[in-house]
């Protein structure tokens, strides 16, 4: 076991490296995608359709930068055993760990992007909640399973049809509208509301905008997720 948490380890060294490699910016890219996405759908929705809502920019980031690690994971998923094929042949351990550093090294970059969420909840007048002791390892525990189930299902499929690596990033921008994160689950008219139960990711998104905004967490939310 300790051989293969020191593999898990050292491949996520390595995913880290070869992401920032050659880059002047390294961590700053991480924290700047998500937060000019947040700049753009506050312009369209705050300033141009002026979208009722408080704190809204505070909202956006809350939901955002859970969704960039699950999005760069599951979209950087098919191509992990076909990049990784030389060290497959070489050495023997399980596959499963490729997959596992490659979720680990996107839950490494949420995780630092923190700090820029909580600079934001200061310049809301808001505070941390006692309840994120307990919320983040929760939820982190949630998102990381169900990243690395689905990037393994994924990855292995796409080894046989290597078709899956476009058509995960169609599903998954498809999923990020259907998901209610640039807008709350209350504004989807009442007709749709029993479609957004059928997206797996609706009540996880949700439980992590509770926690930062509001200092909550739903059990119900937990246990769907």
């Amino acid at each position: 076991i300790q051989q293969y948490i020191d593999l898990l380890i050292v491949l996520t060294q390595k995913e880290l490296k070869v992401r920032y490699k050659s880059s002047f910016f390294g961590y700053l890219w991480s924290v700047g995608h998500p937060l000019a996405f947040a700049f753009v759908f506050f312009i369209a929705f705050k300033v141009i359709m002026r979208i009722p809502m408080e704190d809204y920019a505070l909202f956006l980031m809350a939901g955002l930068f859970p969704w960039q690690w699950f999005s760069n994971s599951v979209n950087a998923s098919p191509l992990s055993f076909l990049a990784n094929a030389s060290l497959i042949k070489k050495v023997n351990f399980p596959r499963n760990i490729i997959v596992a550093s490659l979720v680990l090294e996107g839950m490494i970059h949420f995780l630092l992007s923190i700090p820029v969420i909580i600079l934001f909840i200061f310049i809301y007048q808001k505070a941390p909640k006692v309840c994120w002791l307990y919320g983040l390892p929760l939820l982190l525990a949630i998102q990381f399973l169900m990243t690395y189930g689905l990037s393994l299902l994924i990855s292995s499929l796409n080894l046989f049809f290597r078709d899956l690596e476009r058509l995960t990033i169609i599903i998954t921008t498809l999923l990020f509208y259907f998901t209610p994160i640039i807008y709350p689950e209350t504004m989807v008219p009442k007709q749709y509301q029993h479609w957004i139960k059928f997206n797996p990711l609706s009540f996880l998104m949700v439980s992590w905008r509770n926690l930062f905004l509001n200092g909550t967490l739903e059990s119900t939310y937990l246990l769907i997720s």
